[in-house]
């Protein structure tokens, strides 16, 4: 079974991250997409960051009507910070029989090095990686070639549409009372304003 690993802090869950992981599990014709918001995440700001159980609920709600999308709580249930590397190892101990796909963006491939235990990480899963905008496309396939080389990695890209939504753009809507209608699921947009999130 070919199980894709959708990763992010997912503050909120958007269009963006649902039509690229529905594209990519049929492109790459994965089985099941797990789609693993982060609890406490080292790379980012935490002021801005919505409880991990409140963000947790969000992606629960936006995949509910797809049957190929499935939440995990892995991360969300650890209290220490998170680290891509213990997800994948406690991944791999749940998906034995199965290939892991960790699907990033161009921008994510970039910095890879500056993750804790790249290297084990790069040997640990294959990597989808989806287009993002004002990257350099020469850029990214010579890092994937690098990569793969270097690590003996199993790094593709793949061509996939580009959806210019942010989290931040949808956070800073929502603070000014400006509408976030078709920027997320109707049911992620009713309960951002039913919790009063954001504000």
């Amino acid at each position: 079974m070919k199980i894709g690993i959708m990763g992010g802090t997912f503050n909120p869950i958007h269009h963006g991250h649902l039509i690229l992981s529905e594209y990519i599990r049929t492109k790459a014709d994965l089985d099941k997409i797990v789609f693993i918001p982060t609890g406490t995440p080292p790379h980012k700001n935490h002021n801005d960051i919505l409880d991990s159980r409140t963000r947790l609920k969000m992606v629960e709600l936006a995949i509910s009507s797809n049957p190929f999308f499935i939440c995990s709580d892995i991360e969300v249930s650890r209290t220490k910070l998170t680290y891509t590397i213990d997800t994948l190892i406690e991944l791999k101990s749940l998906y034995l029989d199965c290939e892991l796909y960790m699907i990033i963006g161009a921008d994510t491939l970039l910095s890879l090095y500056t993750w804790k235990d790249y290297a084990k990480v790069l040997s640990l899963v294959n990597f989808i990686v989806a287009d993002r905008f004002g990257l350099n496309t020469n850029d990214v396939l010579g890092e994937i070639e690098k990569l793969n080389n270097q690590f003996e990695a199993d790094i593709v890209s793949v061509k996939s549409p580009v959806i210019d939504i942010s989290s931040t753009i949808i956070r800073d809507r929502v603070k000014k009372g400006l509408s976030i209608k078709y920027l997320v699921p109707e049911i992620i947009e009713d309960y951002i304003f039913e919790n009063n999130l954001y504000r």
